[in-house]
This record gives structure tokens, sequence and C-alpha cells, in this order.
């Protein structure tokens, strides 16, 4: 029995000394993360010769190796959905110390605005896994149709490339403190000052901001002065139109008005509304237009929050944090659900500057989290920054709808009230567990099992037996 084991060394090491590796290696002048394969690293025992080494990754099936810089370290490519067989190949070889899947990591970008461990929403619809794929570009522009945003505030003031007070037709330039403060605190949420030591941070990093005043110093505005934010924000250019208000009547007036921007190819985001009902909002229930529900710390419904099949998507809009007057204030409501998907839109619009508004919608109701109260509160579900600009669902191609605007009767109104600010008692919908049906044992059928073709060599090893 020696005999033959010193037979066998001699071999493997006479194969070590004649035998150079075969291993073929394609160098690239750079890589990028494959999700169509998978990679395992594998750590051979030391004086494993190249020709068993060559055997085991072809066991594996391996469409390539390369080296590591730790010794006896390799990385093989297998196809997707192929690790665990190759894994359970290599385990099995006497040469093999160890395997494991080469896992990927990515970075964490964290902003350094001191009070973002306050905000919450940005954390429930992963902000910061979508920042580590796009910051947005200074080219992009979201028009807060709104109270007005304070020029001022040291988080916003950098960000606003215009400011005009469409109370009047023509739509001029003017400077506001925003006594209201409603649409200060809508611009926080979408695209407040990120990264700049201080304050909050908003969710488009890189953009700008329209001020664009159509409610007056009271939160109140006439549907004809919303119709000309609007008009105002598509014909200088504004990719993304917020309306964070709404009123219980439908109009033609404001219905043109979001076909035109539509056709001008902005995407126009509104607040559903918070009276806790199926009754719709204008102009949010308009189909060129993407309603939005506010959600709590827990995805469930915010009791105030309207909802209905009209409803396409949710938001976090219950105690938000972000500018407000000179400093900065925990609001809540449907206005505050709603900048979530305008900074969302705007980030889309930056990554895939070759899409339109119906590509960057379809793309977000497309990626939203199904969570409870989805198909029954709102069409899609929760927004997932992450998910919609492709750091876990990557390659989607969007494959838009036209919409429609719905037929109703017109029924004149004025002045009507937009959705208030609310700071409500937070209530969770109860989550029932399932009681589960008894799945049956079954008896496995054992199958052959093929040994190592290395065995007729050392047949007295445990795996061989």
């Amino acid at each position: 029995m020696k005999k033959v084991i010193l037979l066998v060394l001699l071999i493997f090491f006479a194969l070590t000394i004649f035998k150079t590796t075969s291993f073929k290696e394609t160098i690239y002048a750079s890589k990028s993360v494959d999700i169509e394969s998978e990679r395992l690293i594998v750590k051979f025992r030391r004086f494993t010769p190249n020709i068993f080494r060559e055997k085991a990754l072809e066991s594996a099936k391996a469409n390539y190796s390369e080296d590591l810089r730790l010794s006896d370290t390799k990385v093989i490519q297998v196809p997707k959905g192929e690790f665990s067989n190759a894994a359970k190949t290599l385990k099995k070889n006497i040469f093999v110390e160890y395997v494991e899947q080469d896992f990927i990591a990515e970075t964490q970008e964290m902003p350094n605005d001191p009070y973002f461990p306050n905000q919450w929403g940005l954390e429930k619809i992963n902000a910061k896994g979508g920042w580590d794929k796009s910051h947005g570009l200074n080219s992009i522009d979201v028009a807060i149709v709104d109270t007005g945003v304070n020029n001022s505030h040291p988080d916003l003031a950098g960000k606003i490339s215009a400011s005009v007070n469409c109370i009047y037709s023509s739509c001029p330039g003017f400077t506001t403190n925003d006594p209201d403060g409603h649409g200060t605190h809508v611009a926080g949420i979408a695209a407040g000052i990120t990264n700049n030591s201080q304050g909050i941070a908003g969710l488009l990093w890189e953009g700008r901001i329209m001020s664009v005043k159509a409610l007056d110093d009271t939160g109140n505005g006439y549907y004809s002065w919303i119709a000309n934010g609007i008009v105002w924000a598509a014909d200088n250019g504004a990719e993304v139109i917020n309306l964070s208000l709404g009123g219980n009547s439908n109009s033609s007036t404001l219905a043109n008005a979001v076909t035109y921007a539509w056709n001008k190819g902005s995407v126009l985001v509104a607040a559903a509304g918070n009276s806790s009902s199926t009754s719709p909002k204008y102009p949010a229930y308009f189909s060129n237009v993407i309603a939005v529900s506010a959600t709590d710390q827990n995805d469930a419904k915010a009791y105030f929050s309207n909802y209905g099949s009209w409803v396409e998507l949710a938001a976090p809009g219950v105690s938000i944090l972000s500018t407000y007057e000179n400093g900065y204030e925990y609001l809540s409501g449907t206005s505050m659900a709603t900048p979530f998907v305008s900074g969302l839109a705007a980030l889309i619009f930056a990554q895939n500057p070759l899409w339109d508004n119906k590509d960057v919608r379809t793309q977000i109701e497309s990626t939203a989290d199904k969570i409870d109260g989805t198909e029954s509160f709102w069409q899609f579900g929760r927004i997932n920054v992450c998910k919609a600009l492709g750091c876990i669902i990557s390659g989607l191609t969007p494959t838009p709808t036209p919409g429609v605007l719905p037929t109703a009767t017109l029924t004149p109104t004025s002045n009507p009230t937009p959705i208030p600010s609310l700071t409500p008692t937070l209530t969770s919908t109860p989550t029932l567990t399932p009681t589960p049906s008894p799945t049956p044992s079954v008896t496995p059928t054992p199958t052959p099992q093929n040994l190592p073709w290395w065995c007729k060599y050392v047949p007295w090893h445990y795996t061989c037996q």
C-alpha cells in the first residue's frame, strides 16, 4: 500500500514540474459586474498540481478562470443558475480547500446633511441605493407649482433657476419668502440641496427648482392660476411638474393645461388628497397625471390619504421633515408624498436622456414595491428609487401606454381649497398572519452518485467509498 501511495505522489510532482498551466484568461481594459453569470471563488490545497486544478474546474463547467493575488485561489464563472451544481462538484474534490460565491458589494453613499437620519421617507424608498446610480443632472428642472419657494432658504436658494408669479397671466418674475411655507416644504423634499453639511437632503441631488407661484399666501388658488403655472413650466422646459394641490371639481381649463404640458414632454405628479376617501381630486384624477397617495413608516396607507383605482402610486407622507420658512419642519399630507415621486422622475430623466415622459412614468410604476394595499388603494405600489434606477432591476424596457383624459360632466367652480398639511397621529394597519397548509412529506428517490475521476488512483479516500 505504501508503494502505491508513493507512486501516486511521484506522479503528482512529475506532473507539477512538466505540465504548464493551460488556463486561458481573457484580460480586459476594464470590467463590470455581469448579471447573466455567477462567479465562484475556489481555494485549492497547497501543492495541488495544475492538471488536477484544471480538471476540477472543467468538472464545474466554468466558462473562464482567473487567478487572485491570494495564493492557490482562483475565480471561475458559470452560467446563471449553475452556482449550486458547480459548488457541489468542487466541494467533493479532495484538492479543493473551499468554494464560495463571489458576492457583489456596492458603494453606500450617505449624504452628510445633519438631519438626514430623521428623514425616514428617504430610507423607506431606498434613496441611498438609487444615489449610487444617479445624483441627477443640473440641466433637469422640477417645477414646484405651489405657494412659491423661499428664495433665501440656505438649503434651496442655490438650486432655484426661476421664480415666477402665475397668479398673473403673464407669470412675471418675482422674489418671495413664501409666507405659507407649503411650497418651500415641498421643494425641499423633491430637490433640497444635498450633501452640503446643512439641514436636510433632497431626493434630487443635482437638478434645478422652478418656483412657480400659483397659490396665494394662504395656500388657496384659482384653477386659472394653476393652469397658468402648468403651461409656463412646460413652455420653459420643466421635465417634471409637481402639483401638491387639488380641487374637488373637474375643469376643461385644467385638463387642457395638463394635456398641453404632457404633449410638451413633462411628467406631471399630483396629490391624491387628504379626505380619506375615494373621491377624486383634480388635477390628480386626469390620466396624464400621476396621482399619489400617502403612506406611513409601516408602509400602511396614511389614515387621511385618499385612495382608489384612479391613484397610481404611494409614497411617504406622514411626519416628513423638510425645509420650511427659514428653517425645517415636519409636515404630513399627500402634498408631502407627491414630491418624492417628482424627485424620482427627475433622477430617471437624468439617467436616461433619450427617454420621454411616457418611458419615465412607466419606469416608476413598473418598479414600485407592491406593499399591502396595492391594487386596492393604489394601482402599482410604493415607489422604490433603487429599483427605478436599476440597482436591483436592470435592463427594463418600458412599454408605455398613452393616457386618455377621463370624460366627466364639467361643473365650474371658483377658489378651490388645496390639500392642507396635516400632522396626524401615526396609525398602522395590522398584518394578518395566514395559517399555512401542511405540506405532505415526500420520500426522495435516491440518485446514483458519480465518483470523481481520480478515485481509481486513490480508491481508499472517503469520497470514493
